[in-house]
């Protein structure tokens, strides 16, 4: 997850300790970001939903005392924070209770939803628990997103969860997966941001997992990535001129930042030194799946994050804190150390301390091998040997 607003323009946030070293914790220490997904079922169909969810019934999902044991254990572990996602959370009947109980243990409770279950009364519940944010997915204009999410009216539904989040005071901000169709709509998603006061916006990359796979003919081309990166930047830097509180993301593809690095080292190459720097200490896909970030699965499965759902073990036989320490999972100690072990292109790349190999979920998805070149890399070859220049690059 790359904040373009700090590394950019210098705006800060309340996470960016965590993402870039002020009070970063060392690799071999670092607790993860722990992504529960907590029931598969979802009212919506999405296309690009990476865990396939449908509105059914799916058996064997964790209990509600196996949930607080769950809760007990993360926050024993000190984990720095707990982003409940699905299928649709709001979804499940004793989501109030659990994120209660993960409130009063002190987690920092985040959620993930598609916002169409929001009512007055459901933000203002989310307020008093504790919910310290609430991530709603918008694709685009209301066409578009409404294809996306097979429901007429999930636009409509989605757009009252903000309206609600916002009368209840609740930080509530939007996500989007880019392809080639949003990415068309990119100019209204901005007018809407605009025209609901959303201060936050987070553009994810297509992860190829669950029917997610089925869209890889419509990614983004890698000329077309780099033309999107820059239309964000612009509409971020037009808002940030006039005064406007925005905070803007982009997620699952690090090879953003050498990309941004670039742009920069052009014009300011001391900011652009600085911006390595940055990107250095985070770490990029490195610090990512398997070590700042872990995925557990409706029915207690640990996975290295939610769309590589490669088996670490299951909270229901040994506790996460367990799983995600004891030493027994060669997988996990291959992604503590993953450089060494990465090929093709992200093997070659002069910026694997900055991106550190991208998203490994994604060369699973379309290789079925974790160490292979992340195909959604758009830096050219030139790029990638090359570098940076010197004066950018110390």
């Amino acid at each position: 997850m790359l904040n373009l607003t700090t590394v950019m323009y210098g705006t800060q946030s309340i996470s960016d300790d965590l993402r870039y070293g002020r009070g970063h914790v060392a690799k071999k220490d670092r607790k993860p970001v722990v992504v529960w997904t907590t029931s598969r079922r979802c009212n919506l169909h999405c296309l690009h939903c990476y865990t396939g969810s449908e509105d059914v019934n799916y058996p064997g999902e964790l209990s509600t005392d196996e949930g607080y044991a769950l809760l007990d254990d993360l926050a024993a572990f000190g984990v720095p924070a707990l982003l409940m996602s699905g299928g649709e959370p709001l979804y499940r009947p004793d989501f109030e209770l659990l994120a209660r109980r993960a409130s009063k243990l002190g987690l920092r409770v985040t959620l993930s939803t598609n916002g169409t279950l929001i009512d007055e009364a459901k933000a203002q519940l989310l307020k008093e628990i504790g919910v310290t944010y609430v991530g709603i997915s918008l694709d685009g204009p209301r066409e578009v997103h409404d294809l996306f999410r097979q429901k007429q009216g999930a636009f409509d539904g989605a757009i009252r969860g903000v309206q609600h989040c916002r009368k209840a005071d609740l930080k509530v901000g939007l996500r989007l997966t880019l392809t080639q169709h949003t990415y068309k709509g990119l100019d209204q998603i901005f007018e809407t941001v605009d025209k609901e006061g959303v201060e936050r916006i987070c553009f994810y990359h297509l992860v190829y997992s669950g029917r997610g796979r089925k869209l890889q003919s419509v990614d983004l081309s890698h000329a077309e990535t780099r033309d999107v990166l820059d239309r964000i930047l612009a509409k971020t830097e037009e808002r940030l001129k006039r005064g406007q509180k925005i905070e803007v993301l982009t997620v699952d593809q690090a090879a953003d930042g050498p990309y941004l690095a670039l742009k920069l080292a052009q014009t300011d190459p001391v900011r652009a030194a600085e911006l390595m720097a940055m990107l250095r200490n985070n770490g990029g896909g490195a610090a990512g799946s398997g070590v700042g970030i872990a995925n557990i699965d409706p029915t207690g499965g640990v996975h290295p994050d939610q769309f590589w759902q490669a088996d670490l073990g299951n909270v229901r036989q040994k506790k996460f804190s367990q799983i995600w320490t004891d030493g027994q999972q060669p997988l996990l100690d291959q992604l503590r150390d993953r450089l060494p072990l990465l090929k093709g292109r992200c093997g070659q790349c002069v910026f694997q301390a900055e991106c550190g190999g991208s998203f490994r979920a994604r060369a699973v998805g379309a290789y079925g091998d974790p160490w292979a070149q992340d195909p959604a890399c758009y830096l050219t070859d030139d790029e990638i040997t090359r570098g940076l220049p010197a004066a950018a690059a110390r």
